[in-house]
C-alpha cells in the first residue's frame, strides 16, 4: 500500500490529453472497466502502458453485485481479462443492481438494504474474487428513492456489507451528500457511523437539482458540475477520522470545463485532505 494520500481524475477520452499533459499534478487515474470489456489486444496494451506511466484503478458499472441474482460468469471473465491485461492497483464496483428478470434497467439502482440482498451480494463478491483474482472495492450509490423494503439505514448497511464480504469500501462522498439532501439526514453525522477503517478509495463529484413528476425536488448525481463545498467538507472530516492513506478520484462525465479548472478542484481536494490530517494530528 502507498504511504500517502493521492488525488486523481477519472480517465475520459475528452480529458486524456489534459491528463497526460499534467501528470505532475495528477497522482492516479480511474478507468471505466466497462468501456474496455470487448477491447482488442492493442487497446489493452495501451491501457497497460498508461498504467506504467501513472497509477491506474479500474471502476466497474454493470456487474450488479448487490442482488439476490447471481452475476454472470461471462461478465466476470470479461472483466478478469481487462484486469489481467491492465494490471491496475485495484478495481471497484457499485453496491447496486442493474438488471432483474433478464431485463436491463439502464441505471445503477440502490437495492433493498436487508439480509437477503446481503446474502446475494456476499455470494456475488466471492464469485468475483474467485474469477477476477481479487476483491473489488464496493461503492455506495446515490438514489432518488429510498430503497423500498429496507430494514436498516445506509451507515448500518455499509458496515454490514464490508463485514460480510471482507471487501474494502469505495466511499463516494457526493453520493452520501446527495442521499442526505434527498432523504433529510445529516451527512456528516452519517459519516461518523460508517466503517471508515475500510475506506481505500474516495469519489468526489457534483450534481444538480431536478423536479420530480410529483413536483418535489431531488438532487441528481450527474457528474456534470463542480464539487460542492459540503463534499469537500466531508473529505476533511474523513481525513480527520481515518488513519490510512486515501486515494481520491474526481469524477466528471460531461459539461467538461477547461483542464485548469479540474486541476484547481484537485488542489481543493488536497487542501481538504491536509485540513483533515492536521485536525487528526491535533
Amino acid at each position: 500500500m502507498h504511504a500517502r494520500d493521492r488525488v486523481g481524475l477519472g480517465w475520459r477520452p475528452e480529458l486524456a490529453a489534459g491528463i497526460l499533459g499534467h501528470r505532475d499534478r495528477i497522482d492516479l487515474v480511474e478507468v471505466i472497466a466497462d468501456d474496455h470489456l470487448g477491447a482488442g489486444r492493442r487497446e489493452l496494451r495501451a491501457l497497460n502502458t498508461l498504467a506504467r506511466q501513472v497509477p491506474v484503478v479500474l471502476h466497474g458499472l454493470s456487474l450488479g453485485l448487490a442482488s439476490a441474482a447471481p452475476v454472470s460468469d461471462r461478465r466476470l471473465e470479461a472483466l478478469a481479462r481487462v484486469v489481467g491485461a491492465v494490471e491496475p492497483e485495484a478495481w471497484s464496483e457499485h453496491l447496486a443492481f442493474v438488471r432483474g428478470g433478464g431485463r436491463e434497467i439502464g441505471h445503477l439502482a440502490a437495492p433493498p438494504r436487508r439480509a437477503v440482498t446481503l446474502d446475494g451480494l456476499s455470494r456475488n463478491v466471492a464469485r468475483a474474487r474467485a474469477i477476477v483474482g481479487s476483491l473489488p472495492a464496493l461503492e455506495n450509490v446515490a438514489t432518488l428513492i429510498d430503497p423500498p423494503g429496507s430494514d436498516r439505514d445506509e451507515p448500518r448497511w455499509l458496515a454490514d456489507v464490508v463485514a460480510a464480504t471482507e471487501a474494502p469500501l469505495l466511499l463516494d462522498l457526493h453520493n452520501l451528500h446527495v442521499n442526505a439532501l434527498n432523504f433529510g439526514f445529516d451527512a456528516r453525522a452519517a459519516l461518523a457511523h460508517l466503517p471508515l477503517a475500510r475506506v481505500r478509495l474516495v469519489h468526489l463529484a457534483g450534481g444538480s437539482w431536478i423536479a420530480t413528476t410529483a413536483g418535489a425536488r431531488r438532487h441528481l448525481d450527474d457528474h456534470r458540475h463542480d464539487v460542492p463545498a459540503p463534499v469537500f467538507a466531508l473529505l476533511s472530516d474523513l481525513a480527520a477520522r481515518a488513519s490510512q492513506p486515501l486515494d481520491v478520484i474526481l469524477e466528471r462525465d460531461g459539461n467538461y470545463p477547461p483542464m485548469a479548472r479540474l486541476l484547481t478542484e484537485l488542489d481543493h481536494a488536497r487542501r481538504a485532505l491536509a485540513l483533515g490530517r492536521a485536525q487528526r494530528a491535533a
